[in-house]
């Protein structure tokens, strides 16, 4: 166990070092500046989010606001005085560091919200939740089941952080039927972004890493919708029943059956049925994409516009909006802006000499790297830093080929992107789940590693799998 002040001191400390060291004594050739203050804020950021000695959203608005004094052109004088040398680097602009307060992913959780608060005040969640989860029964393992199959095929289609908004509403009344310390409420807290997560891999539009990596496959690597599904949802069932039989291993709840006495009717007022139609042409909307040329962020923003305009949602309502997650989610997309536009992450990728390793090695490297940088940066902004990089090492690496080529290693990087879930910052629906409070970073870590080194491996023997029957490769 960490001793209090060193939870403090240790965060501090190492970062401060990292700046105190000369450029040399980096393992990396052409660093800058720049690039070692990314490091030593990097560092700063995961050992707070580690230790925790700071509220986890506090984290996220340090990264901000040092990324604005230390990395941004409009940052303090004092960090900018070698801006003329070449070692320095370049600086990020300040709007594009503030800009993250407002990125169209904090637009996407600010629909989820509203769509959630009229949801609850309108009872349209209940009765969701008294609908959807009647055939799965009352045992508490069956009915995690079943909230797990429901958000796994509607983020298969939709976004996965408007899935597990949608999701935590329901979920709502159901853990309010376990006791303050039953590990049951960690188990339903967790199943939701788990299977968000997870879900999003089966469809080439169920996650933005699938949809980059399809770029890449054209011509005689050329996967089809129909094809990637073919894969995708078997790999999706089998993670989803080991996460369910994971959950349900280290989070067993002490109650034996839930009495779900979930009473009551649709509303049938005014306002309720602008709360049911907004709703249903949201979600519409956006399973729907490709028909109205909108994408998701932009969709999220109509509820926000139609509950306001009617005082569905008024200021009050407001106040309880969960704006400590939007710094989180915000932070998190700052911290992977620093690593993409000052070229650290790239720098680190090109460092590692994938060439003169087996092609094994090269893979579960690859898989490994881009796991362990999906937990802290954004699983877009992982994938379309590696996966250029990974088509062209495919493509130049002979030895690759008695596995399937850059197909298998594109697809093995791909899954790995999505499955970086260790972290309430890893991805939207961890933090969604992680404000609710049932759930802590560690906790949260421990399913999320586990899940992620499997689903590295599993995807590895699948593509060996389909490359050996002559599916793909």
């Amino acid at each position: 166990m960490v001793r209090p002040y060193l939870k403090f001191i240790i965060p501090i400390v190492i970062p401060l070092l990292i700046l105190l060291m000369p450029l040399s004594a980096f393992p990396f050739d052409g660093l800058t500046l720049i690039q070692q203050r990314v490091i030593a804020i990097f560092l700063l950021a995961a050992l707070l989010w580690v230790f925790e000695p700071i509220p986890i959203y506090a984290t996220s608005v340090v990264i901000i606001v040092l990324e604005l004094l230390m990395l941004s052109n409009k940052g303090l004088i004092l960090f900018r005085l070698n801006e003329s040398q070449p070692e320095f680097g370049q600086l990020l602009k300040y709007s594009d560091i503030m800009a993250t307060f407002a990125s169209p992913i904090i637009m996407l959780f600010l629909g989820g919200f509203f769509l959630a608060m009229a949801a609850t005040k309108y009872r349209l969640d209940v009765n969701l939740a008294r609908v959807l989860l009647k055939p799965f029964g009352q045992n508490p393992k069956y009915v995690m089941l079943g909230l797990m199959l429901i958000t796994g095929v509607f983020s298969m289609f939709m976004s996965n952080t408007a899935t597990t908004a949608m999701m935590l509403s329901i979920l709502a009344p159901v853990i309010a039927v376990f006791g303050p310390k039953d590990p049951g409420r960690i188990a339903f807290a967790l199943c939701i972004p788990v299977a968000a997560n997870i879900g999003g891999i089966g469809t080439p539009i169920g996650t933005p890493p699938n949809a980059i990596a399809l770029k890449y496959l054209v011509g005689d690597n050329l996967i089809t919708f129909g094809e990637w599904m073919a894969f995708g949802v078997p790999f999706v069932v089998v993670m989803m029943a080991l996460s369910w039989f994971l959950i349900c291993s280290l989070y067993k709840a002490d109650q034996q059956r839930i009495e779900l006495t979930i009473k009551g009717k649709f509303l049938k007022t005014p306002k309720a049925l602008v709360v049911y139609i907004t709703f249903a042409a949201t979600i519409l909307l956006w399973l729907v994409g490709d028909l109205h040329g909108m994408n998701s962020y932009t969709v999220a923003l109509i509820p926000v516009a139609v509950f306001s305009v009617t005082g569905i949602i008024n200021k009050e309502d407001l106040k309880k909006i969960s704006w400590d997650v939007l710094w989180l989610v915000s932070g998190g997309i700052a911290l992977g802006l620093a690593l993409d536009k000052t070229g650290l992450a790239a720098l680190v990728v090109h460092s590692i000499p994938f060439g003169d390793f087996s092609p094994y090695v090269v893979l579960f490297g690859a898989a490994l790297l881009c796991l362990l940088m999906a937990n802290f940066m954004s699983h877009t902004a992982t994938a379309n830093l590696l996966m250029p990089i990974m088509a062209a090492l495919g493509a130049s690496m002979t030895s690759l080929s008695a596995l399937g080529g850059e197909v298998t290693l594109i697809l093995v990087v791909t899954f790995a992107a999505s499955l970086g879930m260790s972290l309430p910052i890893s991805t939207p629906p961890n933090a969604l789940a992680h404000a609710t409070g049932y759930v802590q970073s560690n906790q949260m870590a421990r399913v999320g590693v586990v899940l992620g080194l499997v689903g590295v491996l599993l995807s590895f023997v699948m593509v060996a799998a389909l490359n050996v029957i002559g599916f793909i490769g």
